[in-house]
């Protein structure tokens, strides 16, 4: 399996920027999908997320080959003379597409407590499809983590109707084996991430166009593609372009699980902004809730201690028999 070395620094610097996306990017996608009165088609800002994405992967490759020739030669063969790879990376690139629309879909008309929670049941499904598809394993201590920070998660954005979204976040659950699934490719094989990002997004850009005409295409052709766009909701398609150009690198670094740790550091800063700019009011069990996911993460970051092999202490006659044996 592939690798590359990368930084502690690096590592936490790019967890870190996800985190902060994350975060800005729910609570603006809530406000645009709450205070406009000319509500903007969701699928056009997909298609446009996945457009945008493509273009920065076509740039970070051309930086990454160093030159026009050399960027044109990886393009043909990984694009053009590779109808089985991009067969390969459209099954993300369609679960991602349903993923996104759903999140729009979710914030019109769930509250983002409700939200934020069911999408939580997403942390220890994709732990068990990293142990499943990857062959990897967790501690018993790591497990616990997981398991503690769906708690914290709960009760930071706990609501009375929390149970009104779980049709919700059972349909999400059902997409989870996708990221999984990505990080099993990109860790598979020295090709490019960049290459595997355009793979992905060109499948993601057919596939939401089709999404765009079948679900919205009589108003659109009728209102225009850009109808209802504001500058909240360009930043929300910037935010989303840069998160999964970000979400990428992180899992192509680190793995899956990680991401969601990062995904749930974020809820809590959503809920924080919530207070300064919708007026969320701070209990008790927020502030549990966030002690518990911030010890979760904790837990989970502590390197994992290797108990199969334990050695016996030598006994004085064993110490000196192996002295005259040397």
């Amino acid at each position: 399996m592939a690798s590359e070395s990368v930084s502690v620094v690096f590592k936490i610097y790019c967890l870190a920027v996800m985190t902060l996306i994350a975060a800005a990017y729910t609570v603006a996608l809530r406000y645009t999908r709450t205070v406009s009165s000319d509500l903007y088609f969701s699928t056009t800002a997909v298609c446009l997320t996945e457009l945008i994405k493509l273009l920065l992967s076509l740039g970070m490759l051309l930086r990454e080959t160093g030159d026009l020739g050399r960027f044109r030669s990886a393009v043909v063969s990984h694009i053009f003379k590779s109808p089985k790879e991009l067969l390969k990376l459209s099954v993300p690139s369609v679960v991602y597409a349903i993923q996104n629309n759903m999140a729009f879909v979710a914030l019109s008309n769930l509250d983002a407590a409700v939200y934020q929670v069911t999408y939580q049941l997403k942390i220890p499904c994709t732990a068990l499809c990293t142990v499943l598809m990857l062959g990897r394993s967790l501690s018993r201590l790591q497990w616990f983590s997981v398991f503690m920070l769906c708690g914290g998660v709960t009760l930071v954005q706990w609501t009375p109707h929390v149970f009104g979204g779980f049709s919700y976040g059972a349909l999400v659950t059902l997409c989870l084996g996708s990221g999984v699934y990505f990080e099993k490719v990109l860790k598979s094989s020295d090709t490019s991430l960049w290459v595997r990002n355009i793979q992905m997004y060109l499948s993601g850009i057919v596939v939401t166009l089709i999404g765009v005409f079948m679900t919205d295409g009589a108003q659109v052709l009728e209102k225009g593609f850009f109808y209802g766009y504001t500058p909240w909701v360009c930043l929300v398609i910037f935010l989303a372009s840069v998160g999964g150009m970000y979400t990428s690198v992180v899992v192509k670094y680190t793995d899956n699980i990680m991401k969601g740790f990062s995904a749930a550091a974020a809820i809590v800063l959503s809920t924080v902004a919530s207070v300064v700019l919708f007026g969320l009011q701070i209990t008790a069990m927020f502030l549990g809730g966030a002690l518990l996911v911030c010890v979760s993460i904790y837990l989970y970051g502590l390197p994992k201690q290797d108990t199969s092999r334990v050695q016996k202490p030598s006994t004085d006659g064993e110490d000196t028999q192996k002295l005259i044996a040397v």
